[in-house]
């Protein structure tokens, strides 16, 4: 055989492995951990089905989503990361689904100094930003935004009382003490505040205490389906007054689970879910419209929800940030988790299903006033409230 040939073959063979090599290097990795399985299941799925839609190349750059389940999980949630991060060695993490498993990550991105996008809802999450949190961003609405909106909303509708019941975990404590701030602001008092778990299949001593009290209006601080247990049962032991629920309900199947029993609700939401109600002038109602288009040829008509929205906003908060971090370092590399946590940082006038985004080094969520919306439930629907 021809010498040069073989060396020629050889050389060629090292350039192509080269080759590939460099092109594994260059590859983007996002990992993702979200709850699509246990009592946060109808946000986690999903927030689990959107990745699938997220852009596969940015920048000339080919993009891989590495997805993991935390079961609605604090204890999962950090394993997941921790396998994300020494495994696969992801550049960027989107999740968790739930405010507890968002919060049970922190500690583990900042220490791997791995920028991370959580899909949950409380303030604290990134707030305030300091060593550790400065890795960390959100898409959701705060639970101050939307606290806020709820008080807001019973000052005009002749509100005097209210009651509390919430989850007992990190995210039915935290909504609590910012309903419990809003309503001292606005001088309404908080006459009975209750507690029940995910996993409760009876709260009859909770709403008992609630009816009580006598509230004019009652705020139930849960996410997805097990927030629709108190509502029935305050119905069931024949409460008439107004009920209000935490922006972790916006979706079908809480509507379904629900039923007649939360007909006449108040939510304050995401704008995605009356993306068509929206006044055309509203900066969520183009991509909201956009993303209501793509979930729905995926998933079916009807099958879209707020949740999915957080993940589409947060690949859409990483493909506007990529380019930029790609001008400082290569994927794989702790300098381009640097600069891809400053690029996001930076994001200014980006238009999501939920507004427009300008962050900044204290405000990791960059979303004003206009992100939140005021919806009720009417005919198994949701309706607009101006």
């Amino acid at each position: 055989m021809n010498k040069s040939i073989t060396r020629g073959a050889a050389a060629a063979t090292i350039l192509a492995t080269m080759a590939l090599m460099s092109m594994a290097q260059a590859q983007i990795k996002i990992g993702v951990t979200v709850s699509a399985t246990g009592p946060a299941a109808s946000l986690g799925i999903p927030e689990k089905n959107t990745v699938a839609m997220c852009p596969k190349t940015i920048a000339g750059k080919s993009v891989e989503y590495i997805v993991l389940d935390d079961a609605t999980d604090t204890t999962l949630a950090v394993q997941n990361t921790k396998k994300l991060i020494s495994e696969s060695a992801v550049d960027a993490i989107i999740g968790s689904t739930t405010t507890p498993n968002s919060l049970a990550m922190t500690d583990v991105v900042a220490e791997s100094e791995t920028p991370t996008i959580s899909l949950a809802s409380s303030a604290r999450i990134i707030e305030p930003v300091d060593a550790k949190k400065a890795w960390v961003f959100k898409t959701p609405q705060t639970d101050v935004m939307m606290a806020g909106a709820i008080l807001e909303h019973m000052a005009k509708n002749n509100v005097k009382t209210l009651g509390y019941v919430g989850f007992n975990d990190a995210l039915g404590e935290a909504f609590f003490a910012e309903i419990d701030k809003a309503a001292a602001a606005r001088k309404i008092p908080l006459t009975a505040s209750e507690r029940f778990s995910p996993k409760d299949t009876s709260v009859t001593g909770q709403a008992l205490k609630l009816i009580a009290a006598k509230p004019d209006a009652i705020v139930i601080g849960a996410s997805g389906t097990p927030a629709a247990l108190p509502a029935r049962t305050l119905i069931e032991q024949g409460y008439k007054g107004k009920l209000y629920f935490n922006h972790g309900v916006a979706n079908n199947d809480f509507l379904r689970v629900g039923g007649k029993d939360i007909e006449g609700g108040f939510v304050p939401a995401s704008p995605v879910i009356v993306a068509s109600q929206l006044p055309d002038a509203h900066p969520a109602k183009k991509r909201a419209q956009e993303y209501v288009k793509m979930y729905e040829a995926a998933q079916g008509a009807g099958s879209v929800s707020a949740f999915g929205s957080y993940t589409w906003d947060a690949c859409l908060e990483l493909a506007n940030a990529i380019p930029q971090a790609l001008k400082t370092a290569q994927p794989g590399s702790k300098e381009f988790r640097s600069a891809l946590r400053e690029a996001l940082e930076q994001t200014k006038g980006l238009e999501v299903t939920n507004g427009a985004v300008n962050m900044s080094k204290t405000d990791h969520l960059g979303l004003d006033a206009r992100a939140r919306v005021m919806v009720q439930i009417q005919n198994g629907k949701w309706v607009l409230q101006n």
